[in-house]
């Protein structure tokens, strides 16, 4: 190699680092920022999860606080003031919800707003309709009844063994007993379904006079 030809390299060379310590210059703060942004999000991040959980350790101790009341309408009044943050308040309402027998309307109205707040989670709203159905019982018309079940009865729903196990006994309350034991010996070998839920439709079909599976019947 030539001598011009190496001295054209070595001013290129020089020309390309003038060039990055330029570009480094001008624009090496960027780097620096997008450094901050990352250990900053980090710690936000952490720091968010630690009010996260401090939120719901005061959410959960406030809880326990209001139930320790003696009567049911104190313990009740004590838990409509306990501050909620968020799904916390799905959270609320279901243990609101959880004494019909002191006031079946006030339970119905607490499912009610848990039921239709549709930035829940699926498994909260479904619980909300199951169990507005069992307490509303006789006082909500069958076909309404049958209606909310069916829609959480659905493949991949968090409920859907329970919500098939109360269509079948509306099948009992219509006086279809050969369809209900159909749909109870379903739910029998159902895997899905819990033991102690296959343990009740069992003896469901037993008392309706059905049959059941040789397996579930040992």
């Amino acid at each position: 190699m030539s001598n011009p030809d190496s001295f054209i390299e070595e001013v290129t060379e020089e020309v390309r680092r003038d060039r990055l310590f330029n570009l480094f210059r001008k624009y090496g703060w960027i780097g620096a920022v997008v450094v901050v942004g990352i250990v900053g999000g980090a710690a936000w991040n952490e720091w968010s999860k630690s009010q996260a959980a401090a939120r719901a350790q005061g959410f959960g101790d406030a809880l326990v606080d209001a139930l320790d009341h003696g009567t049911p309408e104190e313990r009740r009044a004590a838990l409509a003031a306990v501050p909620v943050d968020g799904q916390q308040a799905a959270i609320l309402n279901l243990i609101l919800a959880s004494d019909p027998a002191e006031d079946k309307a006030a339970t119905l109205a607490a499912l009610d707003v848990v039921a239709a707040d549709a930035t829940l989670p699926p498994a909260y709203r479904d619980l909300a309709t199951l169990r507005r159905v069992l307490v509303a019982g006789a006082d909500m018309a069958l076909a309404d009844r049958r209606s909310a079940l069916q829609g959480i009865a659905g493949p991949g729903r968090p409920y859907r063994a329970l919500a098939e196990e109360h269509l079948a006994y509306l099948l009992v309350e219509e006086g279809k007993t050969d369809e209900a034991i159909a749909a109870m010996l379903v739910l029998v070998q159902d895997q899905e379904a819990s033991g102690a839920l296959r343990a009740r439709v069992s003896q469901m079909v037993t008392a309706l006079g059905g049959t059941l599976p040789e397996a579930s019947a040992g």
